[in-house]
């Protein structure tokens, strides 16, 4: 009688590797595609995106600060008011950046105040919104607001508003001192609203 012989074929090596292969690559896209329905039916953030930072400068130069301005005791640049001088009656015009020595003491003080009292508006930051504002406005002996227009507009009236206000704000200034002898003070200011990206 002869040996029972197995009947089950033994695979060829060759055809197990591929058969591995099918059965791993299969089984990589199946659970491609289930973590793909997983992400639909349940949303995860996966990919962040970076935030956009920005940040803002305001193109001006450096003055002192306020306080040592106004320092009324001894203080290196006095803004009392004139007295025993003739007050010549009319106006004159300068800006704030002015290298005149009769008024550049006297306009590094309103400089400090308008600073203080200038801010980027909140939705224009948001936005996006830069823009550049001329104001010129006016001042009697006193440092009272008289007298405010906007003589170049940025074009984007929240900008505008924003640099009307400021100056508005930081009314009324101190009164002229000594070296100015007009009786009303034309100023013209500039805001720069400009936004950099920030490192």
């Amino acid at each position: 009688m002869a040996p029972k012989t197995n009947s089950i074929k033994q695979v060829p090596l060759k055809d197990r590797k591929k058969v591995r292969w099918a059965s791993i690559t299969v089984s990589l896209l199946f659970h491609a595609a289930l973590l793909l329905v997983i992400q639909k039916a349940f949303p995860l953030n996966w990919t962040i995106k970076p935030l956009r930072t920005y940040h803002v400068e305001f193109i001006r130069p450096p003055v002192d600060k306020l306080s040592e301005l106004e320092d009324w005791g001894g203080s290196r640049i006095s803004v009392k008011p004139a007295t025993g001088k003739t007050v010549e009656k009319g106006a004159e015009t300068i800006c704030l950046d002015t290298t005149d020595k009769r008024y550049s003491s006297y306009a590094a003080v309103i400089k400090q105040r308008l600073m203080e009292n200038w801010k980027y508006p909140k939705r224009a930051w948001e936005n996006l919104i830069e823009g550049q504002v001329l104001i010129l406005f006016s001042l009697s002996r006193q440092g009272k607001l008289i007298g405010i227009k906007v003589l170049d507009s940025s074009s984007h009236g929240m900008l505008d508003e924003n640099a009307l206000n400021s100056i508005k704000k930081a009314a009324p200034f101190p009164p002229f001192p000594g070296s100015v002898t007009v009786s009303r003070l034309n100023i013209k200011a500039n805001f720069a609203y400009k936004l950099t990206p920030g490192s």
